[in-house]
């Protein structure tokens, strides 16, 4: 009888016992290809709704659709077999009640595989967060800067600058963790609030533009590697991928006008031959 060697995914219980013990270490995901790559050196790989911007070109994530996700979704799962993997929900998908925030995150994670699904908000969507924890639907919560409300707040503006915006993200944040989120991304905050969020709070924090101080960290994948040419300006880039793909093209481009792209002679040969 043969043995079967099956990889443990990471679990949602594990993401949250880092907290106050060692980083969380996440990235965006968007394709099996990449996901392959991520997958042994990630603990979590969010397949974030910001693929309407890397991918499709869009300004803001609002048109991104629940079938959008779901593609996502299964690609990743294909791709991966060891990190927890968290889709987001998109705008319009669980605002306006629990039972419907339920129905399409059970289609996502029935459709996808997934282990998790995010959504934006804090106080206003603590209620959907408890429906669908204490019905099987781990969630991750996701506050400060939230993109889903763009046309709202007016654009992209860091969070928490003066102490008097404080007491609504904090009661945000206290509203996720106990309504049974399993962990929330910290976007675009202030260091001072972000730390001290992360000291009050029980499940651990994930950040994004929001200091070290946070439980974990996760940025964009194609900002991390390069290949967005405007990357906000908190990112470091471990790579110039962007500068690389575009020489490599045109190396290709090159090669194809001269006619002298590496194999099509063989092939010719080859056919001459048979």
């Amino acid at each position: 009888m043969s043995a079967v060697i099956q990889t443990k995914r990471v679990t949602v219980p594990e993401i949250r016992a880092h907290k106050n013990a060692k980083p969380v270490v996440c990235l965006t995901c968007y394709h099996a290809h990449t996901a392959r790559l991520l997958d042994a050196h990630v603990d979590l790989m969010l397949v974030g709704d910001s693929l309407g911007n890397v991918m499709h070109g869009l300004e803001s994530t609002v048109p991104v659709t629940l079938d959008m996700m779901i593609m996502a979704g299964k690609a990743v799962m294909r791709g991966s077999k060891h990190a927890l993997v968290v889709v987001d929900m998109p705008f319009g998908s669980y605002e306006e009640s629990p039972q419907i925030a339920f129905r399409n995150a059970a289609h996502v994670m029935k459709e996808t595989g997934c282990q998790a699904v995010k959504m934006e908000g804090g106080t206003r969507i603590a209620d959907q967060i408890r429906f669908l924890s204490e019905r099987g639907i781990p969630v991750m919560g996701h506050i400060g800067l939230t993109p889903q409300m763009f046309n709202v707040i007016g654009g992209f503006k860091t969070q928490g600058r003066t102490e008097s915006e404080w007491p609504a993200i904090e009661a945000d944040a206290k509203a996720v963790a106990e309504a049974g989120a399993f962990a929330v991304v910290l976007e675009g905050m202030a260091e001072p609030l972000a730390a001290k969020i992360t000291r009050e709070i029980a499940i651990p924090t994930i950040g994004i533009g929001a200091s070290v101080e946070c439980d974990g960290q996760i940025l964009v994948l194609e900002d991390m590697l390069g290949l967005n040419p405007n990357p906000p300006k908190f990112v470091r880039q471990y790579a110039q991928m962007g500068g690389q793909i575009e020489a490599a093209v045109k190396a290709y481009a090159k090669d194809v006008r001269e006619r002298a792209f590496p194999g099509a002679e063989n092939v010719y040969q080859m056919k001459k031959a048979g």
